[in-house]
């Protein structure tokens, strides 16, 4: 039946305004609108800006006129082209109108459609209607469920972290569906059980594979890799690279890159770069991931140069360090104290073309000030802006940490004001900076005030805010203000840290309150506190104690301290020989009490705390006994390294 000439008119009023291609049968008359893309003959600013816009390859109003239209049907492949954009733009609602019409019209429903809605729902966080709808199938829609369907289920539940969930889904879908599964389906599972810890029950799976027809790639390898290195089975993990190779699954560089960062998190950094000379054997070229695993590792190890040395390595091997690289070395060298030459490297990641962010500037802004350098941190401040990186929170928090260390609050108070009017908002780091330093240069008054202006802006006193305080106040030696604050920390479930405790013992036992400093000090140690007492901690002590004649309770806590796994250190050893020297009679000039505290702790396998104490005895004039010394020489050297250095010497000379 031919189209009268108004039901055209009709059409082509509705099709100007959403552009559409028409693809016609002339057999049955169906139409389908595939996609929004006509050529426009103007090319005004206007259609321009028309034909860039994202627009629905189809209109809701020519589909839902389209019977009315002639002779014309809406065919499967139109519901079909629906589905598919209203998943791609996440339009739930509409999504399901759309499946619901095909239900009452008994359009045919094919799986992939299917699958293309279990997408939509995994991307829109709604895992339970994706196995709702997985119910509905066969029921209410007459689709036949494959493995395909499981898959992607499951899928969408592991993706939203409900790994038991996943478990139970797979069971029963498995067990009372007769859906076989395929390697997709066990490498999910084994994902699900690695991501709950749960490593033997998924190598149990993993071997099951082979009796149900299915052979594991390297996916499955990687994951069960993975999950063994997460669990500190190294040696597992390295195992199954050669099973793998045994069977025919040959390793890519993912695979040598879970093992790698397996060991290197160990800091079994040997076996690590043997594993990369492993891959250049199997032909797999070492890549970013790698490089960064061993660059990281090396940093953790405290081995820099030997960082710097494979970030050179990695240039000229071609494979381009990224922000990631740079970043590592950088805050690594920057814990080390060596922020300059992290400030070096910076330049060279800047002449490679990265950008370095906001937490690579702070490293750097922050390690300069704690090295004494501000003016290099306040010039890498200044470059910063000059190259378009806008500060934020972290940023300015480390710029105003440095000027508080620097002993400048003041100027750091006006860094502040900055930041808020920059629209950035200070947290806890911030405020408990200002008073830090403000307590520092002896202005209490602005310490407190920035306590109360920290509450007034709604930032949570954390424990570090208030050992800060507590600190600031027993400085300045007002022990009663500093108890009402301890009490009022631990009202509201904060728990003292050790620098609060220490802080609090001390200030007790300047006013003469050495019980219940020691009341305290036994409240640390019988756990009621996660914090335990440092160094610093027993010194106040020993010094209380010995200022109190009371020499024997402070022999009796050394002893109790070197139990504890905590060294004496210089200043331990100066309150003692002090006391020996002043208040025994005779006195005694303490070489030996010295002389039996290293051979304890050499005793103890403890050599650096030994070692220390022979520095103090040295720098004392206090000789060690020659055995003693022997002893603590020999741990602390090693032959074969010492051996090495002699010959290189002898070859340097004469060579």
């Amino acid at each position: 039946m031919p189209v009268s000439a108004s039901v055209r008119k009709q059409l082509s009023l509705k099709l100007s305004s959403i552009p559409c291609k028409f693809s016609t049968s002339p057999n049955n008359c169906y139409f389908s609108v595939l996609s929004c893309s006509i050529p426009s003959t103007n090319t005004s600013e206007n259609e321009q800006e028309l034909e860039n816009e994202i627009e629905p390859p189809i209109s809701v109003e020519i589909f839902r006129t389209g019977p009315k239209l002639g002779s014309y049907k809406l065919g499967d492949s139109t519901f079909y082209s629906l589905i598919e954009n209203y998943a791609k733009s996440c339009d739930l609602m509409s999504l399901e109108k759309v499946l619901e019409q095909m239900k009452r019209e008994q359009r045919v429903v094919i799986e992939k459609n299917i699958i293309v809605v279990f997408k939509a729902y995994g991307k829109a966080h709604l895992p339970d209607k994706a196995v709702e709808l997985f119910d509905r199938m066969v029921s209410e829609f007459q689709c036949r469920r494959t493995v395909r369907s499981l898959n992607s289920v499951l899928n969408v539940l592991i993706q939203e972290g409900l790994y038991y969930r996943a478990m139970e889904f797979h069971s029963s879908v498995v067990g009372c569906k007769n859906i076989l599964p395929n390697v997709l389906t066990f490498n999910l599972i084994i994902k699900a059980m690695c991501r709950l810890g749960l490593v033997d029950r998924a190598i149990e799976t993993f071997r099951e594979m082979p009796t149900k027809k299915c052979m594991p790639d390297v996916f499955t390898y990687c994951t069960l890799m993975d999950g063994l290195c997460k669990k500190d089975r190294i040696d597992e993990a390295v195992l199954l690279l050669d099973e793998m190779q045994i069977e025919g699954c040959f390793p890519s560089p993912i695979t040598f890159n879970v093992l790698i960062n397996g060991l290197c998190k160990k800091g079994d950094l040997a076996r690590a770069a043997k594993l990369v000379d492993n891959m250049f054997l199997k032909g797999c070229v070492p890549n970013e991931v790698t490089y960064n695993t061993l660059i990281h590792g090396l940093c953790l190890k405290g081995k820099l140069n030997k960082a710097i040395s494979l970030l050179d390595r990695m240039v000229l091997n071609k494979c381009v360090p990224n922000h990631v690289t740079y970043g590592t070395v950088i805050n690594g060298l920057v814990k080390q104290g060596r922020a300059l030459d992290g400030a070096r490297v910076l330049i060279s990641m800047e002449e490679r073309g990265y950008c370095a962010n906001e937490y690579v500037y702070s490293a750097l802004v922050s390690g300069l000030f704690k090295m004494g350098k501000s003016n290099e941190a306040l010039s890498m401040w200044k470059g910063m802006i000059e190259k378009g990186c806008k500060p934020n929170t972290v940023l300015y928090s480390a710029l105003i940490d440095g000027l508080c260390r620097q002993g400048n609050p003041d100027e750091a108070k006006e860094i502040l004001s900055e930041m808020e009017r920059m629209g950035c908002t200070p947290n806890a780091f911030t405020y408990n900076s200002l008073m830090r330093g403000f307590f520092k240069t002896g202005n209490s008054h602005k310490a407190i005030l920035m306590w109360k202006e920290m509450e007034n802006s709604n930032c949570i006193h954390n424990e570090v805010s208030y050992s800060v305080l507590i600190h600031g106040l027993c400085d300045d030696g007002n022990l009663k203000v500093a108890m009402m604050v301890w009490k009022d920390m631990l009202c509201r479930g904060c728990k003292p840290d050790a620098v609060a405790y220490s802080s609090i013992i001390h200030c007790l036992c300047n006013a003469g309150s050495v019980d219940q400093g020691l009341k305290l000090f036994n409240e640390m140690l019988c756990g009621e506190s996660d914090s335990q007492p440092d160094v610093v901690t027993y010194n106040i002590l020993f010094n209380a104690l010995c200022k109190q004649n009371n020499i024997s309770h402070a022999i009796n806590l050394l002893n109790s301290m070197m139990d504890q796994g905590c060294d004496p250190d210089m200043v331990t050893c100066n309150i003692f020989l002090k006391t020996l020297k002043e208040r025994l009679d005779p006195p005694q000039h303490g070489g030996e009490f010295l002389d039996e505290l290293v051979l304890r702790l050499y005793k103890r396998q403890r050599i650096v705390g030994a070692s220390r104490i022979l520095e103090v005895m040295l720098q004392k004039f206090l000789l060690p006994k020659a055995s003693t010394w022997e002893r603590v020489v020999r741990a602390l050297l090693k032959p074969r390294k010492i051996g090495a250095s002699i010959n290189k010497c002898w070859n340097d000379l004469f060579i």
